[in-house]
């Protein structure tokens, strides 16, 4: 027969570790540390220089908000922020759209009138571009779409489109369609790997039902697929988003923001800042208002998340 005290004293549930332990804090310890030196320390200098103009060597000249005054009067900001909707147009909602119904016809097609392997092949071919170094993929798309003997212009005047040929990334009416299409090629493999997942373990009796009910493909995923994965949904649509707000080396890549400000988004106009005309401060400032946007973002989509859950639940 236990005593009082050696109630008070025995781990909760057989020694499993719950929130209110000390050793769940310890735990915690390590990533908090990492979180704090990788994360929050940056992000706190960079939000002091937003207040500063400083060349990047020499003293520091406090400003006060003179850096976020020129930014909202600043032309080329704005339009790296359409840019950036077009972004996430290109790595958001097309790839997450046609991934969700290439994943399902992956699933529910190929996989049962082919086999898993053949679903399986064609699920890494989709992703094979996510594995390329960006480097590797930039300089492949620049060789297909430059002017002068790229891939798809001799490919247009092969087929006697030859009037079509372009200066794809060179001529600015051109530019961000070219970058967006190479977005979504490089997206697509994501949504797609992470809905097959997801339907792994959607139960194939709803499935087989709905079969013997006579639903075709279209109203078995809409009935079925898109209700089932709608967390991973969420989960896509909100990592994607992210990273088409901060995309970064594509752009680096293939056109350097240009031709003009075509291209150019926040993270290449903060880098310009930054490191090619020595205005640590405005970089600063860029980088903190993008940093901001997407905070905001993910609780918007955290929060919209968490309420459908709760409408599910009833």
């Amino acid at each position: 027969m236990s005593t009082p005290t050696q109630q008070r004293t025995r781990p909760p549930q057989g020694g499993r570790v719950t929130g209110k332990s000390p050793v769940y804090w310890l735990y915690l310890l390590p990533g908090g540390l990492l979180f704090s030196v990788i994360i929050v320390v940056p992000f706190v200098m960079n939000v002091g220089l937003s207040f500063a103009s400083w060349p990047g060597v020499g003293d520091i000249a406090w400003i006060g908000f003179d850096n976020y005054t020129r930014l909202f009067a600043d032309d080329t900001f704005w339009a790296s922020f359409r840019n950036s909707i077009a972004m996430i147009i290109a790595m958001v909602i097309i790839p997450t759209s046609v991934g969700l119904l290439l994943a399902s016809v992956l699933f529910d097609v190929i996989g049962k009138r082919f086999g898993g392997r053949a679903a399986s092949t064609l699920r890494a071919l989709y992703y094979l571009p996510q594995i390329l170094p960006v480097a590797i993929a930039g300089i492949v798309m620049g060789w297909i779409l430059r002017p002068q003997n790229g891939a798809l212009n001799n490919i247009l005047e092969a087929v006697g489109l030859g009037d079509l040929a372009q200066n794809w990334l060179g001529d600015p009416s051109t530019a961000l369609p070219s970058v967006m299409a190479i977005m979504v090629w490089v997206q697509i493999g994501y949504p797609v790997v992470i809905f097959m997942a997801a339907l792994q373990r959607v139960d194939p009796e709803l499935y087989e039902a709905a079969e013997i009910d006579g639903a075709g493909w279209f109203r078995r995923f809409r009935a079925i697929t898109i209700p089932q994965i709608k967390p991973e949904t969420f989960v896509v649509a909100l990592t994607c988003t992210i990273a088409a707000m901060k995309v970064f080396g594509p752009v680096f890549v293939l056109t350097r923001g240009g031709p003009g400000d075509a291209t150019n988004v926040p993270s290449y106009f903060a880098y310009q800042n930054f490191f090619e005309r020595a205005n640590v401060g405005y970089g600063a400032a860029i980088s903190t208002v993008l940093t901001l946007i997407i905070i905001v973002l993910s609780i918007v989509f955290i929060r919209f998340q968490a309420r459908s859950e709760r409408k599910e639940r009833g």
